[in-house]
């Protein structure tokens, strides 16, 4: 799963999601991409599920870029521990996605193979989305 190698700080304030994405709105790498349309927190389980599902439903044909990285750590405290004592420790690794951002990008298969990976992939994925295609975008 992807986590990084190391980070300024062991953990992290919990923030909160506003307005759109600045960048990482269009596509760079292939013909057909997958744009988250709400706000949301995807942890690094539901992008590798969802970069199975889509590497599954494709057979091994084309070629995935993964445009989003888990780099936020998520703490929480064990079951039944009071209040207090300090924040709980690092248990898994989340990336902050608001509308507008692309999730992933396929080239090299159909838009109808490309467009059944990415309902595959949604389905493992905390955020709404959409099939974004070049060919729409007119470049």
């Amino acid at each position: 799963m992807l986590q990084p190698k190391r980070t300024k700080y062991r953990k992290a304030q919990k923030g909160r999601l506003h307005g759109a994405a600045k960048g990482g709105t269009s596509l760079n790498f292939g013909a057909y991409g997958l744009k988250a349309i709400s706000p949301g927190r995807i942890t690094a389980r539901e992008i590798e599920a969802g970069r199975r599902a889509i590497t599954r439903h494709m057979r091994r044909t084309g070629r995935i870029w993964i445009r989003i990285f888990p780099d936020v750590p998520v703490s929480t405290k064990p079951a039944e521990v009071r209040m207090g004592k300090g924040k709980g420790a690092p248990e898994f690794w989340i990336c902050r996605v608001k509308p507008g951002r692309i999730l992933f990008e396929v080239d090299g298969v159909t838009q109808a193979v490309a467009q059944e990976a990415f309902r595959r992939a949604t389905a493992k994925l905390a955020v709404r989305t959409k099939l974004v295609s070049r060919i729409g975008e007119g470049a």
